[in-house]
């Protein structure tokens, strides 16, 4: 095909455009952006980078009329479409759940399709009380606006929604995941058994162990809050700043988790009144 020919056809199709179709453009955009945004810390998001060069080649496939590439590469989309709803299952799942709780015109539909706040709050109190309650060490670190990539990259990816069960079994003593951080992001558990840097704090008391020395030494490195369940005693910790705040009764905890998943408008201001109360309190 001629560049000629390659501009009439273009300048034919341009005045035939209609709004109609520049609000269908716009909408299938905005999907795709938001489906990017969704995935874009998983595996899925290089599936979508590739189906995306097999749809830019098909279409120039057609544009210049290369018969038999066009002809393979509409054969492959086509049956692509039922490959990616199994891959994007979960995905499409919660979304569906939005639109079925009457939340389709409301501007969260796919801002993150995150569980719950309510249940990941009730989760995770839930689990880390439980754990204190039998003594069960556990290291859980909820990532906030620092990225931890490089910690995450150090355990074992689970990419799991939170819940009591799954945290306790994976906190459970003599189990692969056992030793190490669990990391929370956007709501879901994305790594368990993750080593975390140690503070090198010398003032830091030796009753502490290395659990807590992990808690304080990520939170020198990243505005993440950690909770930390002592394995010798059961006394629930958290760090944040290089601050930790140790015996943290059932109220206070979940008093900090709400502030950390249920308002995040409010969450800097309804965190730092969380630890500030707490130290306070060890202070008297």
């Amino acid at each position: 095909m001629s560049y000629d020919v390659l501009v009439k056809t273009i300048s034919s199709g341009m005045s035939q455009f209609r709004v109609a179709d520049a609000i269908d453009i716009l909408v299938i955009a905005f999907l795709i952006y938001r489906l990017l945004l969704l995935t874009r810390e998983t595996r899925a998001y290089q599936v979508l980078k590739g189906v995306g060069v097999l749809f830019v080649v098909a279409i120039l496939s057609d544009v210049f009329q290369i018969t038999t590439l066009s002809w393979l590469l509409n054969s492959i989309i086509t049956a692509g479409i039922l490959v990616i709803v199994i891959l994007f299952q979960p995905e499409i799942r919660r979304m569906l759940e939005h639109v079925g709780r009457g939340k389709l015109l409301s501007g969260d539909l796919f801002s993150k399709l995150e569980p719950e706040a309510d249940q990941i709050v009730k989760e995770l109190h839930t689990a880390v009380m439980r754990l204190a309650k039998r003594r069960v060490g556990a290291l859980i670190v909820i990532e906030r606006e620092t990225r931890l990539g490089e910690i995450i990259s150090t355990g074992t990816q689970i990419d799991g929604i939170v819940s009591a069960p799954l945290i306790e079994n994976i906190f459970e003593p003599n189990t692969p995941l056992h030793d190490g951080a669990v990391i929370l992001r956007d709501g879901m558990i994305i790594a368990a058994a993750c080593y975390l840097p140690l503070s090198e704090d010398m003032t830091i008391s030796r009753d502490l162990g290395t659990r807590h020395r992990a808690a304080l030494g990520v939170s020198t490195v990243s505005d993440s809050v950690t909770i930390v369940v002592s394995e010798e005693t059961g006394v629930i910790s958290f760090a944040r700043d290089a601050k930790l705040i140790r015996y943290v009764d059932d109220k206070a905890l979940r008093d900090l988790l709400e502030s950390l998943f249920m308002t995040k408008e409010a969450n800097g201001s309804s965190l730092m009144n969380v630890f500030k109360r707490r130290t306070d309190e060890d202070g008297e």
